[in-house]
């Protein structure tokens, strides 16, 4: 307790109502402290994992662009290195344009969902409304 002190015995309603309310305000602040302390725990825990996910994904590109540089010298065993290089640069090409239609796709099948739900709340809107004026 913070504030003057007083015997519970001995204190008037008022004495005792101001030193509940300074406990339980302190106890509050002490509360919020103790909360900020670990939401900064856990932001730092937060940013240390996510710089990791940072890592791990540009160490996985440099993989994959060592795995093309090894298609390519490995096509370059029988054919020219330009040659192999236009074939390994195609084959990405067909692949990133298959993914970005297979994105698109899910993407504009996301789309629709809202739609429907849109025409199925008008339908019960209509229908509660007919049901009002019947």
């Amino acid at each position: 307790m913070t504030g003057p002190d007083v015997q519970t015995s001995q204190a008037s309603t008022g004495q005792l109502i101001a030193q509940a309310t300074e406990d339980v305000s302190t106890l509050i602040r002490n509360e919020i402290q103790l909360a900020k302390k670990d939401l900064a725990a856990s932001g730092k825990r937060l940013g240390v994992g996510a710089g990791l996910f940072g890592v791990a994904g540009t160490l996985a590109l440099y993989g994959l662009g060592a795995l093309v540089a090894a298609g390519i010298l490995g096509i370059a065993e029988a054919l020219d290195a330009w040659l192999a290089a236009l074939i390994v640069g195609g084959g990405l090409f067909v692949l990133a344009g298959l993914a970005a239609l297979i994105g698109k796709m899910r993407v504009s099948k996301v789309a629709e969902a809202p739609r429907e739900r849109v025409e199925s709340v008008k339908a019960d809107v209509a229908a509660a409304r007919h049901g009002a004026t019947s």
